[in-house]
């Protein structure tokens, strides 16, 4: 029997997901800080700046994935961003992060996107091979440039 279940998430999510967008973060190198990732997500519901899909294994939140919307100016057409994705450790190989991506991608075609976008560190093979997976496909015509704005 398939427990997982995947749902946009709301405001009341916010204690469940916390805890997840945590753990997302320190899979990134930065320091666990509950608090500061739940007023993070909190300020992105209030201000209406991203959609948020969360995962449960039977009533266990155990996953999430995070757009932001953009727009492409040459397309003349809704984007979005795939920014984050997360599914627990003790969870993973079980189809989540498939359900995720699938979710994701069901509210972007819902709303006329054309594009979804993703990046992902270059030595994260694992979920290289999931996004290849499902039909994801790396850029090879544009690079990506950063500049970080030094803190004040």
């Amino acid at each position: 029997m398939n427990t997982i279940s995947i749902r946009q998430a709301v405001v009341s999510d916010i204690d469940a997901l916390a805890p997840l967008f945590d753990g997302y973060r320190q899979f990134y190198g930065r320091e666990s800080d509950v608090r500061a990732a739940r007023e993070f997500l909190l300020a992105r519901f209030n201000h209406g700046e991203s959609v948020v899909f969360i995962a449960h294994d039977a009533n266990v939140p155990v996953g999430f994935a995070q757009l932001y919307p953009g727009f492409s100016s040459v397309s003349l057409a809704r984007t979005f961003v795939l920014n984050d994705l997360f599914v627990r450790e003790n969870c993973r190989r079980k189809g989540i992060g498939s359900l995720l991506l699938a979710a994701a991608v069901e509210f972007g075609e819902s709303l006329g996107a054309v594009r979804l976008s993703l990046s992902t560190a270059v030595g994260n093979e694992t979920a290289q091979a999931l996004y290849q997976s499902a039909g994801w496909r790396r850029d090879e015509q544009f690079f990506v440039y950063h500049y970080a704005i030094p803190a004040q």
